[in-house]
């Protein structure tokens, strides 16, 4: 069993272009080295499951205090940041962030963790590919991702 900080968060990146602009092409400091972490998925459902939004939003929330209330009480939490390009550049769409504390960091790290890549030599090799204007370089290096729908649909409460 790991010990687990209650207050604090682990988020997972699912979008790596995002976490390219994020990282500043894992160059800027701190973030110098860039980890594929790849998870179950019955594992992802469950953090989904058992999420809020971070913010508030009164189309989905009945009140900031109820908001509140749900936010304290969840384990993982969503986030919605624009998707980036090959450039880095804002899209009109957003990809998910999720964070992750108390038993969701715990089930994590014990239960649902699958493999871990270290990536930081492919986000330079895509760094040097866009710097050099080759698109169909950068693109030919991106990893794949599809759109992810949760078994059951994502939860009305997700959406924001």
């Amino acid at each position: 069993m790991i010990e687990v900080c209650e207050r604090c968060l682990t988020w997972i990146k699912p979008s790596f272009l995002w976490m390219m602009y994020r990282s500043g092409w894992s160059r800027k400091e701190g973030q110098e080295r860039v980890l594929a972490v790849e998870i179950s998925r019955a594992g992802f459902d469950w953090a989904l499951g058992h999420a809020c939004l971070s913010a508030y939003h009164p189309d989905v929330h009945a009140g900031r205090d109820g908001w509140r209330e749900a936010l304290r009480g969840t384990p993982a939490r969503v986030q919605w940041d624009p998707e980036r390009d090959w450039r880095l550049r804002p899209l009109p769409w957003r990809a998910l962030q999720l964070g992750l504390s108390g038993e969701a960091v715990r089930r994590y790290a014990e239960e649902w963790l699958v493999s871990v890549v270290d990536v930081t030599g492919l986000a330079h090799a895509v760094q040097e590919r866009v710097r050099a204007g080759d698109e169909a370089g950068a693109r030919e290096l991106l990893p794949e991702e599809r759109v992810y729908v949760p078994e059951g649909g994502l939860p009305a409460s997700l959406v924001g």
